[in-house]
């Protein structure tokens, strides 16, 4: 149950939240749920069993496993390399977006928003991305917390506080979904989100609906940069690992969905566009709990599920971290956090610095700040190129080759890898993949 709840926490982020629902609105409801079930079952499910299948086989963390795996002579080795520059450079922006989740619980909570009309309600995301101690700080709230957690070990530490916090997560997701079910004018947003429409899918393009599936479907468990191979090297050979990622991907889903329950229905009951991305979260939402009874409560606790949902993230790639730096440098654990602590808050700067002291910095053209840029690097290059590694890895000759990855993923009670998938994962999921990639730069 750690395994899982780990795992699923390091899947589990802002993407479920500000990204799914407006795609499944946007794109048909539950005729793009379909589409995006059939790609996370065909495209994420295969790769990360194949994350999973390595790291147990090897018992060491990403900068080491392909040693203990791959043939001699060989250089798959390099792409551990790849997955810790990964692991930083993801932590660099998402610190701080998980910090504006802890900010926006605290004026949550403390009542900032009662009165606000929606321009007010704009302003304070704004000036609060101008002001740069609150950016540093929150983000400096986030690192030192979750290396001091990790430091405390594998299990007392990241585990007993992961099972805890995605416990109460979903608890509050469900109780938050309930309540937007059964607001006045709720019934639109939930026929809108997932009753089937195949006009409004035709309507924006079947093409770019696929694509849109695909992208989500793959991108939603962050495969790639040896987040899950870590916690593959931890887990026993009592379950095999097929069956485990189907329990992660249906988790995964199940908090995307619920997420949609949350923001869909309460957008029509209270007559507000859905979009995309933070302006839904720090605009569209505190405005919805504006008007709505007990808003302050419901609000507050929304902010709680997003800072679980983004700190249990967090948590996940500092265990990461931390794994290959005690790999590579043979530190000690609480070393490893000390160092990481001044290291990460240093790397996290340029992000939570870009829309305030750092402005003048435009990475990706006019308006764009590192944030971009890091999100890009990631998302567009190290998560698919990964990923593509990891197939490879697992279904060449020249590397680890099927018939040991099969037998290492077959392991254990639950589902199986077959012979007749090979074919499948062998040469149509590397084209896949690499259409996802080039779909991302373009």
């Amino acid at each position: 149950m750690g395994f899982i709840l780990i795992s699923a926490g390091c899947a589990i982020g802002i993407g479920n939240v500000w990204r799914f629902p407006y795609l499944c609105g946007q794109y048909g409801g539950g005729a793009f749920v379909l589409v995006y079930l059939f790609f996370l079952a065909i495209l994420g499910l295969p790769a990360m069993c194949m994350e999973f299948a390595v790291g147990r086989a090897a018992h060491k963390s990403p900068i080491h496993m392909y040693q203990q795996v791959e043939p001699r002579g060989t250089k798959w080795h390099i792409h551990g390399y790849f997955c810790m520059a990964g692991n930083y450079i993801l932590m660099m922006f998402y610190t701080t977006v998980a910090g504006w989740m802890l900010q926006y619980f605290f004026q949550t909570a403390s009542g900032k928003f009662e009165g606000m009309d929606a321009k007010a309600v704009e302003s304070v995301f704004t000036d609060g991305l101008l002001n740069p101690g609150l950016q540093v700080g929150f983000m400096a709230v986030i690192v030192v917390l979750g290396f001091l957690i990790n430091m405390r070990g594998l299990q007392s530490g990241l585990e007993r506080v992961t099972k805890v916090m995605m416990t109460l997560l979903i608890v509050i997701m469900l109780v938050l979904a309930v309540n937007s079910i059964f607001l006045p004018g709720a019934a639109k947003g939930i026929r809108y989100l997932l009753v089937p429409d195949f006009a409004r899918m035709k309507a924006q393009g079947i093409w770019t609906v696929v694509v849109a599936a695909m992208n989500q479907a793959f991108f939603t468990l962050s495969v790639g940069i040896g987040s899950m191979a870590i916690f593959g090297s931890y887990i026993n050979k009592e379950q095999s690992l097929l069956g485990e990622s189907v329990n992660i991907v249906l988790l995964d889903t199940m908090v995307a969905i619920s997420s949609g329950l949350i923001i869909i229905p309460a957008c029509f009951a209270y007559g507000v566009e859905s979009t995309a991305g933070p302006g839904l979260i720090f605009i569209t939402l505190p405005n919805i709990f504006n008007n709505m009874p007990l808003g302050r409560v419901w609000g507050s606790l929304f902010f709680v599920f997003m800072t679980f949902a983004a700190f249990s993230t967090v948590l996940a790639v500092f265990e990461n971290i931390m794994a290959m730096c005690m790999d590579l440098f043979g530190w000690s654990r609480t070393k490893t956090g000390l160092i990481n602590i001044v290291l990460l808050f240093l790397l996290s700067l340029p992000c939570a610095l870009g829309p305030n002291l750092l402005s003048f910095i435009e990475p990706k053209g006019p308006g764009s700040t590192f944030l971009d840029l890091e999100d890009y690097i990631v998302s567009n290059f190290l998560l698919p190129l990964g990923a593509l590694v990891f197939v490879l890895f697992c279904t060449r000759r020249i590397g680890w080759g099927w018939d040991n990855f099969k037998k290492e993923a077959n392991e254990g009670e639950g589902l199986k890898v077959h012979d007749w998938m090979r074919p499948y994962i062998t040469w149509i999921l590397p084209i896949l993949i690499i259409f996802v990639f080039i779909m991302g730069l373009i």
